[in-house]
């Protein structure tokens, strides 16, 4: 079953569930990864921080205090600091600042409670990387791994990457053949791993900015150029959608851009994100009614990103991104 996911990568595109069906459960939970997988998901997706005792578990941030209960467990209190990431000040509970046991002791909650509700909060614990690639090994899936903050983390001395290629070592993953991507902000980190291991590479473009290593601006990345660069170290590219088909004044899809085809003729290929239900984040085209929390035409929405000729998607709601492909 392994095999299938290194087949769909190369015959068609890709859904990743990004953080897991995150539209339905609280985001990287294993609940949230099996939900995508039952609903379709080719890649599950984890963000990828580390614990005191040097653990990569799943948390879209090092800071957990929207995605966990940890701001109301009064033995933890203390453990409330600012720390800065990434050059911006940040005041919370840190991953780093916990062992393994410690976190598991906290449960999760959902990240958008405005948009998507509270149901199911506080059933679900932080899950380990090993515990997620044996689900993917389990179920016939891949992942797509993203490691958050690595030049932060190399910082305080719990680098990511070498536990990353380990964990994948040990499951047998150590080519391009294997059912995996990693992906990340940042270039320098890639670069390292590009040298320790042979799974595609990913590297993630934000409409603005910059990576947070110093290694230049996401704007000259997109150039064919960039591009060109780009391709000596990664396998694709993780744009932010409307990079790919950007929004009018009136907040309408325009036509697309020339990202994918100049992506694709520096050999690399393209998996926008992020494609949510909402109508708070759809375009004006495929909203449904005026309430945000209400889901709109995703499905639409979608289908006119694959007619770019994109190679994969991420999406928090995998059922609706499978019956699109």
């Amino acid at each position: 079953m392994l095999g299938s996911a290194v087949t769909l990568a190369a015959e068609r595109p890709i859904v990743i569930a990004h953080r897991g069906a995150s539209g339905l459960l609280p985001e990287h939970t294993i609940a949230a990864y099996t939900k995508a997988i039952e609903d379709g998901a080719d890649f599950i997706e984890p963000d990828l921080v580390a614990t005191r005792d040097g653990v990569l578990v799943a948390r879209h941030e090092n800071e957990i205090s929207g995605t966990t209960d940890v701001a109301a467990r009064p033995e933890f209190a203390d453990r409330e600091v600012t720390k800065v990431i990434d050059g911006v000040a940040v005041t919370g509970w840190f991953t780093e600042n916990f062992t393994l046991a410690e976190l598991k002791t906290l449960r999760a909650r959902e990240r958008l409670p405005e948009l998507r509700g509270t149901a199911n909060d506080g059933r679900f614990e932080i899950p380990t990387l090993d515990e997620i690639i044996a689900l993917a090994k389990a179920r016939g899936v891949g992942v797509y791994p993203e490691t958050k903050h690595p030049s932060y983390f190399a910082a305080i001395g719990l680098p990511l990457e070498a536990k990353l290629v380990a964990a994948l070592d040990a499951a047998g993953w150590r080519t391009a053949e294997a059912p995996v991507f990693i992906q990340s902000f940042e270039v320098n980190n890639l670069k390292q791993l590009r040298k320790m291991t042979g799974v595609r590479l990913v590297q993630l473009v934000a409409g603005e900015g910059a990576p947070a290593d110093g290694a230049g601006r996401y704007a000259e990345m997109l150039t064919p150029a960039g591009l060109k660069a780009i391709a000596a170290y990664a396998d694709g590219i993780g744009p932010e959608k409307t990079l790919i088909i950007p929004r009018g004044p009136d907040m309408r899809l325009m036509e697309p851009t020339r990202l994918v085809a100049n992506a694709h003729a520096a050999g690399l290929k393209v998996h926008p994100w992020t494609f949510r239900a909402e109508n708070h984040f759809l375009p004006a085209d495929h909203k449904r009614g005026d309430d945000p929390r209400a889901h709109g035409d995703l499905v639409a929405e979608i289908r006119a990103y694959l007619a770019t000729g994109v190679d994969g998607i991420f999406s928090d709601f995998t059922a609706e991104a499978v019956a699109a492909r």
